[in-house]
């Protein structure tokens, strides 16, 4: 019996690892859709953007797995969710473990590669969720667990009642200690009031380097067409790789470069006309994004230029209003549905009051740091292959999107548009 008992077991285990390997799909999946549809809500105006669809659909699913009713089935479908399917949390959970994956094998890489001269550090990946609650209201130990075991999202309570304002400053903290000080300050002063009961957040960091750096020395002054207008000197890095990806498509170009360990690509998607950028956001898909992590390796003569990024926090509330996610704002009045967090009673239930967003980037000759954070505060309301052929130059001098991708999954944790890298 107790042999039988043991290969039940691993048979058990084995499986479970087996699926962890595949059932990432759907949160990654998910995420690059909603990706596509945040950057056509945000990149408007002729503005550099930044986004983290990771950490926003992350912290999005933790709430969505306490949502019921019309509640649910609204999320479900901004969120490209499948309706009433209970496999999303272990879906990000698996796809979280897999990013968690790649950023142990550089660190092994990294012991054997110094000796050839490879990638000085390794990616560094630092993915955190939690709960900030207010102490003592009836959350429901269900939604706690889950949470826990599938995002790893503590528990921490708080007391909005008594001092909202230390308790803003305990989850900014919180925030800032994830991301290494990258993203200070997320939610506003006066953002959380006393009828604050729930802040989910995830936060993101992220230092990966180029599989093979870029020469400081190879960096010069070359023209870039700023907002698809008059061209401006802005430093250019420069190099030829037969690892880069490409892909030429209709009215654009797609450019991938490695990370470390080959898991991790930065991705460029270059207009063809100066001031083609709009033309090329209406044309972005996931399947696009998808796409970008099958790239063919070419020999590419890469000019991209140096950028950092530090935009202001931005609120998505009506940004997700607009995608048809109405309810969970508690419009109109009295229908959030959220009873699987805590019960709901005609004069005590939760509902979202505000998604806040911020993030970093900064591109440079030796990789990527970015880091993403992202809260959403709940309130109390009273209601094929060729021959290789010679180096292709790809002159990223004009307005274009960028992500950062998770080649196995083809998820981006980042996504967005640089019109001026200055």
């Amino acid at each position: 019996m107790r042999r039988l008992l043991i290969l039940l077991v691993v048979g058990a285990l084995t499986a479970a690892i087996a699926q962890g390997a595949t059932n990432f799909d759907l949160a990654a999946k998910a995420t690059n859709e909603l990706a596509v549809d945040l950057n056509r809500q945000l990149a408007t105006g002729d503005g550099n953007l930044c986004l983290s669809p990771y950490s926003i659909q992350s912290a999005l699913a933790m709430t969505y797995a306490g949502a019921d009713g019309e509640t649910r089935t609204e999320m479900a479908r901004v969120l490209h969710f499948p309706t009433n399917d209970g496999g999303v949390p272990a879906s990000f959970f698996a796809l979280q473990r897999s990013l968690q994956e790649m950023s142990a094998k550089t660190a092994e890489l990294v012991k054997q590669s110094k000796k050839f001269g490879g990638p000085s550090e390794p990616i560094t990946l630092h993915i955190a969720n939690r709960l900030f609650a207010q102490n003592g209201y009836k959350f429901r130990e269900a939604f706690l667990s889950l949470v826990k075991q599938n995002f790893g999202g503590a528990f921490e309570p708080v007391d909005f009642i008594a001092d909202p304002a230390a308790a803003t400053q305990r989850i900014n903290k919180w925030v800032a200690d994830q991301t290494r000080d990258r993203i200070r300050d997320l939610i506003p002063g006066g953002a959380l009031d006393k009828t604050t009961r729930l802040v989910l957040a995830n936060a993101l960091y992220l230092k990966a380097p180029w599989a093979s750096e870029f020469s400081q020395n190879a960096t010069q002054p070359e023209p870039f067409f700023v907002h698809g207008g008059a061209p401006v000197d802005v430093p250019m890095m420069r190099k030829t790789d037969k690892h880069f990806g490409y892909a030429r498509h209709e009215g654009f170009t797609v450019v991938s470069l490695p990370y470390a360990g080959d898991d991790l690509q930065f991705v460029v998607l270059l207009p063809d006309e100066i001031d083609g950028l709009r033309k090329l956001e209406s044309k972005l898909t996931a399947d696009v994004l998808a796409g970008c992590a099958k790239l063919e390796k070419r020999d590419v003569d890469l000019h991209l230029p140096k950028f950092k990024l530090e935009p202001p926090t931005i609120t998505l509330a009506e940004k997700f209003e607009a995608l048809g996610m109405k309810t969970a704002f508690d419009k109109p009045q009295g229908s959030a549905n959220f009873d699987k967090i805590a019960p709901r009673t005609p004069k005590d239930y939760l509902y979202i009051s505000q998604i806040f967003h911020k993030t970093f980037i900064a591109v440079d000759e030796k990789g990527t740091e970015a880091a993403a954070a992202t809260a959403v505060a709940m309130m109390a309301g009273t209601a094929f292959r060729s021959p290789p052929p010679p180096p292709i130059e790809v002159k990223i001098d004009r307005p274009f999107i960028y992500a950062i991708q998770h080649v196995p999954s083809g998820v981006c944790l980042f996504l967005g548009r640089v019109t001026d890298p200055r």
